[in-house]
C-alpha cells in the first residue's frame, strides 16, 4: 500500500491508497479500509457525498414522530404526519401540515412515536398512548378511533390478511408488553378472541418487545429474542417458532427491514442483519466499539431507522454523546450491498421512505422562489407524483435528502513507506471525482508519527493545486492521508504521495 517513492531505489510506483470501507475499530496501522469516513456514504469504488436536508413541507407545531406515505387504489398517494398532539396531511399545493387529527387531538407519551400500517385503503395510525386511529386514504378527511376493540400498541404492521399488534395495552389485562395480538380475518375492527381468528399470544421468557415486521410471515423483535409468526389457520392462528434465544434488540427504533427476509436491529453488542432465519452479525470488529462508544444510549427513545431500497441503505438517526439535549444529531450508514458503513452529522428526528403526491410549477413557488434554488434539479424524482424518495424531519418539516453536500472528511489507514526507515511526503494526489457542472474544494493533510505508542500529528491541509496535487510536507515513520471535500463531489477513490526515504533513525 505504498505509491510514488523516490530516494535511493524505488519500492512501489503509482499504486493508489484505495478509500475501503470505513474500519474505526480496526488499528490505523495498515487498516485496509478507511480510519474515517465522515459525511458520505458508501459507494462500490470509494465515497458519494452525503447531501444534508433540505424542507419540502411547512412545520408542523411540534417535532415529527412519525411519517408514511398512504396509497389509494388508483396509486395516488397521500403523505401523512404525526407530531405528539395533532396528525396532518401533507398538502402539495401550498406545502402546508394540514391537521387532519380527531376533535381533540392527542397527547403522545414521552419516548414514543407514531407508527403507521395500511390495510387496504385503512391507513391505521398508533402512538400507544391513545385509542389507534383511522382513515381512508382516499376519502380524506379526519382521522378517527379504530372501531371494535383493539387494544393500544406500540408497533403494527399488516401480514396477509391481518392486522398484528405488539406491546399492547389493553382493557381486560392491562400493560402486557411482551403480547401480540392478530385481528380477525380481513377485518382490522374484529378483535374478540376466539371470532373470525382474532386472537393474541404472550412470548413470555423473552422480554419486552421493541419491533415488529410484517409481510407474508412476522418477525417480532423481543429484547432477548426474536421470533418468526407464520399463519397456520384455525385453532392456532399462528405458530410462534423462536430463531434465537440469546440475542434481541434493545433499541425500538433501531428495527428497519425490506420486508420480514431481510431485517436490521442494533443489539446491546452492536448491529445485525436478520437474513431469513440467520442472524448475521454486520458492524463487529468494524464499526460496532466506535458506534457503543458514541451512543447516548440514555436517550435511546429518540433512535430512528429506515431503509432505502433505491441505493440499498440503512440509515439510523441516533444522538451522540455531543447532543447536549439528547436529540438525535448524527446518523450511521449501512449499505447491504456493498457491506460497508460511513455516518454523517445530520440532525433528523424520523426518517421514511415517502412517495412525492406530485407537484405543478406553480406549487413549487411554495418550496422556492425561482428554479435556480430549487433543493433538487427540476426532473428530480421528488417533485414527481408518486415517486419514491428517502425523508427526515427536521425543524418540525417534512424534509428530503436532496440538499448540498456536507463538508467531507476521508482518511486512509496508516502506512510505512519501508520497513525500519523513515520517509518524508511531498504530495498527495487526491483521486475524486466531479460532474460536469460541479466544482467541489478538495484539500489534505498527512497525520504522521515516529512511533506506534505516539499521537499522530496533522499537517494543515493543503489545496488541490492546479497540477492536480495537495503540495504536503510531513516526516514520520508512519502515515496516513486526510482528505476534505467540500461542495458537490461524485466519487473519492483514494490518494497517491509522494515519497522519499530518509533512512534509519
Amino acid at each position: 500500500m505504498v505509491s510514488r517513492v523516490s530516494g535511493r531505489r524505488d519500492l512501489e510506483i503509482g499504486s493508489m491508497i484505495n478509500f475501503g470501507e470505513w474500519l474505526p475499530d480496526q488499528p490505523a496501522l495498515n487498516n485496509t479500509g478507511a480510519t474515517e469516513a465522515q459525511n458520505v456514504i458508501p459507494a462500490m469504488k470509494g465515497y458519494r457525498c452525503f447531501r444534508q436536508l433540505s424542507p419540502l413541507s411547512g412545520a408542523a407545531t411540534n417535532k415529527i414522530l412519525g411519517m408514511y406515505a398512504g396509497k389509494d387504489d388508483s396509486g395516488a398517494t397521500t403523505l401523512y404526519v404525526g407530531d405528539s398532539g395533532k396528525l396532518y396531511k401533507f398538502n402539495a399545493s401550498d406545502s402546508a401540515l394540514t391537521d387532519i387529527s380527531k376533535s381533540g387531538g392527542y397527547t403522545t407519551g414521552s419516548g414514543e412515536k407514531w407508527r403507521f400500517a395500511q390495510f387496504g385503503e385503512t391507513l391505521i395510525a398508533t402512538n400507544y398512548s391513545q385509542a389507534m386511529q383511522t382513515i381512508t386514504v382516499a376519502a380524506g378527511g379526519l382521522f378517527a378511533d379504530l372501531g371494535g376493540t383493539p387494544p393500544r400498541a406500540k408497533f403494527i404492521t399488516v401480514v396477509r390478511d391481518q392486522v398484528l399488534l405488539a406491546n399492547t395495552h389493553d382493557s381486560v389485562d392491562g400493560e402486557k408488553p411482551y403480547r401480540v395480538w392478530f385481528s380477525g380475518i380481513n377485518s382490522a375492527t374484529s378483535w374478540t378472541p376466539g371470532t373470525n381468528l382474532a386472537d393474541y399470544q404472550d412470548v413470555v421468557d423473552a422480554g419486552d418487545c421493541t419491533g415488529l415486521v410484517g409481510g407474508e410471515y412476522a418477525i417480532i423483535l423481543f429484547e432477548k429474542a426474536i421470533v418468526r409468526a407464520s399463519f397456520v389457520g384455525a385453532p392456532l392462528v399462528y405458530q410462534f417458532d423462536k430463531l434465537t434465544s440469546d440475542r434481541g434488540c434493545t433499541v425500538p427504533g433501531s428495527v428497519a427491514s425490506v420486508g420480514p427476509s431481510l431485517v436490521f436491529f442494533l443489539a446491546p453488542d452492536g448491529f445485525y442483519m436478520l437474513r431469513g432465519n440467520e442472524i448475521v452479525p454486520i458492524g463487529a470488529q468494524k464499526i460496532n466499539s466506535w458506534f457503543l462508544d458514541r451512543f447516548k444510549s440514555a436517550n435511546k427513545d429518540n433512535v430512528v431507522s429506515a431503509v432505502d431500497p433505491i441505493n440499498q441503505n440503512v440509515i439510523w438517526a441516533y444522538p451522540s454523546l455531543n447532543s447536549s439535549d439528547g436529540e438525535n444529531d448524527e446518523i450511521i450508514v449501512y449499505n447491504y450491498h456493498l457491506n460497508r458503513w460511513s455516518y454523517a452529522e445530520q440532525a433528523t428526528t424520523a426518517v421514511a421512505q415517502l412517495f412525492t403526491a406530485g407537484y405543478t410549477l406553480e406549487e413549487l413557488d411554495n418550496i422556492s422562489s425561482s428554479i435556480e434554488t430549487l433543493p433538487a434539479s427540476l426532473d428530480d424524482g421528488v417533485y414527481q407524483g408518486g415517486t419514491f424518495f428517502f425523508a427526515g424531519a427536521k425543524d418540525k418539516k417534512v424534509q428530503s435528502f436532496t440538499g448540498d453536500c456536507l463538508n467531507a472528511t476521508i482518511e486512509t489507514g496508516e502506512f510505512n513507506i519501508s520497513a525500519g526507515r523513515h520517509s518524508l511526503i511531498n504530495n498527495v494526489l487526491p483521486y475524486v471525482s466531479a460532474k460536469v457542472g460541479q466544482s467541489p474544494t478538495v484539500s489534505a493533510s498527512v497525520g504522521s508519527r515516529d512511533r506506534q505508542i505516539d499521537t499522530a500529528t496533522f499537517t494543515s491541509s493543503s489545496a488541490l493545486g492546479t497540477d492536480g496535487y495537495c503540495p504536503v510536507r510531513s516526516a514520520g515513520a508512519f502515515h496516513r492521508v486526510r482528505l476534505s471535500l467540500t461542495g458537490d463531489f461524485d466519487v473519492a477513490q483514494g490518494v497517491d504521495v509522494d515519497a522519499q526515504q530518509l533512512g534509519l533513525r
